[in-house]
């Protein structure tokens, strides 16, 4: 490229976001990035991180690119990726430039990637979108200062579903040279207590892989979406790394913005050689030794809605097969939160995670847990065989049926459904009593009865804390 035709978008909010001489940028990013400490060896494919002032998500971002340290000579393009807060786009814009100028120096655009994304129906080519863009922007110096040498693809999504962007996605991934950065806030001016709630509520279905966000959640709830649609074709493993606010760093607490850094790894683990050579289960994998490791799973993945976890949970190869969980919260004994699955639909390792944080979180009967419950906190998890439908005549046939197994139930009828976990016998010890309380639960009346009504029965194997 001649250097004297090449087309530069200059730096729009140098001076306001970040330091706008080079001097005070490289001390402030390298001071953000020596309070994030070392990292911890694994390299991430994708980045969520906060697109504020540095005086108020600088620390938290740095949590994400301090994971680049150990991956910088592999990293040789970088697609960041984030919300179009100042001009309407449809679809996903790119821009004509061949670089993006930051007080650090300029950024080349990887034009052939760019050129290619141009034919996609869902890509317009808008200058005017990125020209004062600062979520992608106030990436550009942490990537300088971490990476060696990297083109960029810059993106700017607006009015897209999440498939469209994931396709989009899909185009650009590449390989291990690579990375992809989503530019993300979190909630919006809410009170301080209340943001904390609602963004440990977004963090937990981002780290579940689902349900998508709304915008009220994030402001690039749209990229998040398509984003967690590819992690899960792709079975990558998202871990937060930071959380906080505004009223954490430098704001007032009346009115706070919520930010987070999260990191989404390749889950390439070789399984091959887990099972012994007469097909039994490798002993980290045997029942008693089974449930250990989802009990892990499910206090790691509550523990990091509030601080940074402790070590990873152990892993094991049955996590990956489908499983429905149902996952206990108990504080002195008493009912904290319960919330489970009943198909099994997903890798058991999201499946008990995601059910740990909607029980931690979610559950309408209780306020969200508090970070000072955790250590008096106990936690069960149960897990469900397939259900199976009963045939019965009537309600007493079905009645006497219940009685003699004493396994879950599932009732159904029209839209109504509830269900009852083997444990409920425990409080509700006659089958008569036991199927009224269920029909209440459903919203039915405790005496209803109808030919529609179907019943199906499952067991379940439970671990508990002690």
């Amino acid at each position: 490229m001649n250097p004297t035709s090449a087309v530069t978008r200059p730096a729009a909010v140098a001076g306001m976001f970040y330091p706008g001489s080079p001097g005070a940028l490289r001390s402030s990013v390298r001071a953000f990035l020596a309070g994030a400490g070392p990292g911890d060896g694994v390299t991430p494919k994708v980045l969520i991180v906060p697109h504020a002032g540095y005086v108020y998500s600088g620390s938290t971002a740095a949590r994400g690119y301090a994971m680049l340290r150990g991956v910088a000579a592999q990293v040789r393009r970088v697609v960041v990726i984030g919300p179009a807060h100042r001009v309407a786009v449809r679809g996903v814009a790119i821009p004509s430039a061949d670089r993006f100028e930051t007080p650090l120096g300029p950024v080349e655009l990887d034009r052939a990637v760019l050129d290619e994304l141009a034919a996609e129906p869902l890509v317009v080519r808008s200058d005017r979108a990125h020209a004062m863009e600062h979520a992608l922007e106030v990436q550009l110096p942490f990537l300088q200062e971490v990476l060696e040498d990297f083109t960029l693809v810059p993106l700017v999504v607006g009015d897209a579903t999440p498939d469209e962007v994931a396709a989009v996605l899909e185009r650009v991934w590449g390989g291990p040279e690579t990375l992809i950065v989503v530019s993300s806030d979190l909630s919006h001016y809410l009170p301080y207590d209340t943001a904390r709630r609602v963004d440990a509520a977004t963090l937990a279905q981002v780290l579940a892989l689902g349900p998508e966000l709304d915008h009220q959640q994030a402001c690039g709830a749209t990229p998040i979406n398509a984003l967690m649609h590819v992690a899960r074709r792709r079975r990558l493993r998202p871990r937060l790394l930071a959380a906080c606010s505004s009223g954490d760093t430098a704001g007032d607490r009346d009115r706070v913005v919520g930010y987070a850094s999260l990191a989404f790894t390749a889950d390439d683990r070789d399984t091959s050689a887990e099972a012994d050579e007469e097909g039994l289960s490798a002993p980290s994998e045997r029942p008693a030794d089974r449930g250990q490791v989802l009990l892990a799973h499910a206090r790691h993945a509550i523990e990091s809605l509030f601080r940074a976890p402790g070590a990873a949970p152990p892993d094991a190869s049955f996590l990956d097969a489908p499983g429905a969980t149902f996952v206990t919260l108990r504080l002195d004994g008493e009912l904290r939160g319960c919330i489970g699955t009943l198909e099994a639909e997903h890798p058991l390792r999201h499946d008990v995670v995601r059910n740990a944080r909607n029980a931690a979180l979610r559950d309408p009967r209780f306020e969200p847990l508090s970070e000072q419950e955790l250590a008096v906190l106990s936690i069960e998890v149960s897990l469900l065989s397939t259900p199976e439908p009963m045939s019965f005549a009537d309600e007493e046939d079905l009645t006497r049926q219940v009685e003699a197994r004493r396994h879950g139930l599932v009732l159904e009828y029209g839209r109504h459904r509830s269900t009852f976990l083997p444990q409920v016998w425990e409080q509700l010890p006659d089958a008569r009593d036991f199927l009224r309380h269920l029909k209440a639960k459903a919203g039915l009346s405790p005496d209803f009865w109808s030919e529609g009504i179907r019943v199906s029965c499952y067991a379940v194997e439970k671990w508990s804390e002690q």
